[in-house]
């Protein structure tokens, strides 16, 4: 017998590289104990503040620095996660003016 799973057309996950995925797990988890869980959502400024932070973190990889030294994780990792946090923003502002 043969088993069937109907995902055609679905997103597939397995394609998020699990290395990068896991840096950026990292992040979140160093981030949830400092600031509390999701408090990303509650920045004043947010949009402008992250994108200042992953620009801060892509010039201290470029000046040499790989790891963050506060929490020694990847500084990509870091732009990555802000980079999530700005585009979960703008994809949660458009959904909410698509329904008004």
């Amino acid at each position: 017998m043969t088993g069937l799973k109907f995902d055609t057309g679905k997103p597939d996950y397995s394609l998020i590289p699990p290395l990068a995925e896991l840096e950026v797990v990292k992040v979140l988890t160093f981030g949830a104990k400092k600031y509390g869980r999701e408090n990303w959502k509650e920045v004043d400024g947010a949009l402008h503040r992250y994108e200042a932070a992953t620009r801060r973190h892509m010039a201290a990889f470029k000046m040499g620095e790989v790891y963050d030294p506060e929490s020694g994780i990847h500084h990509y990792a870091h732009a990555i996660c802000s980079l999530m946090f700005m585009l979960e923003m703008e994809l949660e502002k458009r959904r909410k003016e698509e329904r008004a």
